[in-house]
C-alpha cells in the first residue's frame, strides 16, 4: 500500500486530465490496505484501539511509501475525526498556531481533529513541545510520521504521550498484490514476462508509491508482445537503494556488518559491506570500523588480524577507489574467518571499572622508584624483587594497590593464539601461588 501518494507519481498528460495511478488506487478503508499486518492485523495495536474506541496519539516509523499517510487518513475516517495534514518541512510556528486554533474551534463545535504531521522529526525540540498541551487537553489527536528513529529524533515528552508503531517495507508478495490491483484499474496486463515482472517489483525496493510510478511508465509503452528483463532494464533505471549516511540505515547496516563478522559469516559481511558502498558510504569510515572489529572481536586470538586491517586501510589510501575497496573486502573476509575473542576487550572494560572504584589509591611502595634519599626513607622501592633475578624470571610480587583484592580481568579463551596465552597465564598463576606459599 502506497503512502498516499501525495507526491512523486507520474501523470500522463491528456486533454481531459488524468489522476495519478497512486491516487486512483487510494484504499477506501483499512481493510483494503495491503501489508502492515503487525499494525493492522486482527490482534494488532490499531485494530484493538479501534475496537475499544480508545485511539491514542501515534507515531508511525517506517521507510517511504509503506502507508503512513494512508493509514492516518483512514483512521480519521474510521473515528469521524477531522483530518488535517501538515509537513514539518514546510510548516513553522505560525502555521502550527493556526492549526491549533482551528482545532480548538472545531472541538467547541463537537468535532475532534486528527493532526497528521509528516516528517515530524524535522521539527526542533521546542516545536515538538508545542504539541503537548493540545495533546493533553484533547484538542488534537496527533499522528506523526517519521523515517528516522523516534528514540533519537523525538522529545521524550512526546513519545510518552504517543504509541510508536513500526511500519515495514512491503514484501515482494505484497508489491505483487499492488501490481495486480493496478492492472485491474488500468484494465490491461503489464507487457512483461515473468523475470521482467519480478525485476520491476525489485526495482520498487519495498516502496508502494515507487511501484505505482514504475507501473504507470511501463503501462504507457507501446510494445508488441512482452518485454524481458534486459529490455526492461534498458528502459527503466533501477531505483537507488534507501541509504542515509547520517540516519538509521547507516547505523543499521554497520551493525549488520559488524555482527556478520563476529558471527564468522564472510558472505554476509561482504554483502553488507557492498550495500554500504552502493549507498555511497565513505570507504575510510568502513576501514576504521573494520579495524575496530579486529580489536574488539578477534583481539589476541589472532594478533595478525589488526595488522591486516591496517595494511588494507593503507592499501586503500594508496590505490583509492574503486580498486582500494578490494583490500578492505579481503580484510573483512579474513576477520570473519579468524578465531574470535573479546577477552582483552572485556579485561579493558573491567580495568576501567576497577580504576574508577579504587579512586586515587597509590601503587604499593615496593614498585615505586626512589631517586632521592627522602623517598628511600619513606620506603619507596623497599623490598622490590627484580624479576630477572628470580627463579623462572618471575617474582610473583603484588603490583596492585595495598589492600586491594587482586581482580581477574584478562581471561583468554581456548581459541586461536589465546590458547597459548592461557597456558602462560595459568603457568604464572601457579608460580604466583607457589611464591605465596613460600612467603
Amino acid at each position: 500500500m502506497a503512502d498516499l501518494f501525495d507526491t512523486g507519481a507520474v501523470t500522463q498528460v491528456t486533454p481531459g486530465g488524468h489522476r495519478p495511478l497512486a491516487d486512483r488506487l487510494r484504499p477506501k478503508s483499512l481493510a483494503e490496505v495491503i501489508g502492515q499486518q503487525k499494525v493492522l492485523g486482527p490482534e494488532a495495536p490499531l485494530t484493538m484501539m479501534l475496537a475499544s474506541g480508545a485511539l491514542s496519539s501515534l507515531v508511525f516509523w517506517g521507510p517511504p511509501g509503506v502507508g503512513k499517510t494512508t493509514i492516518a487518513r483512514l483512521l480519521a475516517d474510521e473515528t469521524e475525526l477531522h483530518f488535517v495534514q501538515i509537513s514539518a518541512i514546510f510548516s513553522g510556528v505560525p502555521e502550527l498556531r493556526k492549526v491549533f486554533e482551528a482545532a480548538k474551534i472545531r472541538r467547541q463545535n463537537g468535532q475532534g481533529t486528527l493532526l497528521f504531521v509528516d516528517e515530524i522529526h524535522r521539527f526542533n525540540k521546542a516545536q515538538q513541545d508545542g504539541f503537548l498541551p493540545h495533546m493533553e487537553d484533547g484538542t488534537i489527536l496527533l499522528v506523526g510520521a517519521t523515517t528516522e528513529n523516534p528514540s533519537f529524533e523525538l522529545n521524550a515528552a512526546v513519545l510518552s504521550r504517543a504509541q510508536v508503531l513500526v511500519l515495514e517495507r512491503l514484501s515482494v508478495a505484497e508489491l505483487e498484490l499492488l501490481a495486480q490491483r493496478a492492472e485491474q484499474e488500468l484494465d490491461r496486463t503489464l507487457p512483461l514476462d515473468g523475470p521482467a515482472r519480478e525485476a520491476l517489483l525489485e526495482m520498487a525496493d519495498g516502496d508502494g508509491r515507487a511501484l505505482f510510478n514504475l507501473i504507470e511508465q511501463v503501462a504507457a509503452w507501446k510494445v508488441d508482445g512482452k518485454l524481458g528483463k534486459a529490455a526492461l532494464g534498458a528502459r527503466l533505471m533501477r531505483r537507488a537503494a534507501q541509504y542515509d549516511k547520517g540516519g538509521d540505515a547507516h547505523y543499521n547496516m554497520i551493525s549488520a556488518l559488524h555482527k556478520s563478522v563476529r558471527g564468522s559469516d564472510p558472505d554476509a559481511a561482504l554483502y553488507w559491506f557492498a550495500r554500504m558502498l552502493e549507498g555511497g558510504e565513505d570507504p575510510r569510515y568502513l576501514a576504521r570500523r573494520i579495524t575496530r572489529m579486529a580489536v574488539e572481536d578477534i583481539g589476541l586470538a589472532d594478533p595478525q588480524a589488526q595488522a591486516i586491517c591496517l595494511q588494507s586501510w593503507e592499501t586503500y589510501e594508496r590505490l583509492g577507489s574503486p580498486e582500494g575497496e578490494l583490500a578492505l573486502a579481503q580484510a573483512l573476509a579474513y576477520l570473519a574467518l579468524a578465531p574470535k575473542s573479546n577477552a582483552a576487550y572485556v579485561a579493558y572494560k573491567g580495568a576501567r571499572r576497577a580504576a574508577k572504584e579504587t579512586g586515587s589509591e597509590p601503587p604499593p611502595k615496593h614498585i615505586l622508584n626512589a631517586p632521592t634519599a627522602l623517598m628511600k626513607e619513606q620506603g619507596y622501592g623497599a623490598g622490590y624483587a627484580y624479576d630477572h633475578d628470580a627463579e623462572d624470571g618471575f617474582s610473583g610480587q603484588n603490583y596492585f594497590p595495598d589492600g586491594m583484592k587482586r581482580p581477574v580481568l584478562y581471561a583468554p579463551v581456548e581459541r586461536g593464539y589465546e590458547r597459548e596465552l592461557k597456558k602462560r597465564l595459568d603457568y604464572f598463576a601457579k608460580l604466583r601461588e607457589k611464591r605465596g606459599d613460600q612467603d
